[in-house]
């Protein structure tokens, strides 16, 4: 999606913002603007963005803080040990967030990238 973002971020990004859906689209005509202001800190993945804002339109999300996408993650087998949650405040992009709600089963964004991926 982007140079200036981590390959991570911009691939899960791809992913999970629908180029059918009116909100998605306009969150994505931001994601050339995203710069990662902060990643956590225990290995997930999840980046905290900053936005020069008046370089892009808001997208049609509300004046507060919305979950824009969520997505569940499942794995090859069925197992579902997380999510992905993409986060807009006014209109604008956020932060990425990865969930993950099984301590046997490694939930970063490469795992989710990969589960997201459609079947071959």
């Amino acid at each position: 999606m982007t140079g200036s973002l981590p390959e991570d971020v911009a691939d899960v990004l791809d992913l999970v913002l629908s180029p059918d859906e009116p909100v998605h689209v306009a969150l994505r005509r931001q994601v050339p603007q995203l710069r990662v202001q902060s990643r956590c800190k225990c290995g997930c993945g999840s980046a905290y963005f900053e936005l020069d804002a008046d370089a892009v339109e808001p997208a049609p999300t509300g004046l507060g803080t919305v979950v824009a996408v969520d997505v569940q993650l499942f794995t090859e087998t069925g197992e579902c040990p997380g999510e992905v949650l993409v986060f807009a405040q006014g209109g604008y992009l956020s932060w990425l967030e990865v969930c993950s709600w099984n301590d046997d089963v490694e939930v970063n964004l490469s795992t989710a990238w990969r589960w997201l991926q459609p079947p071959s």
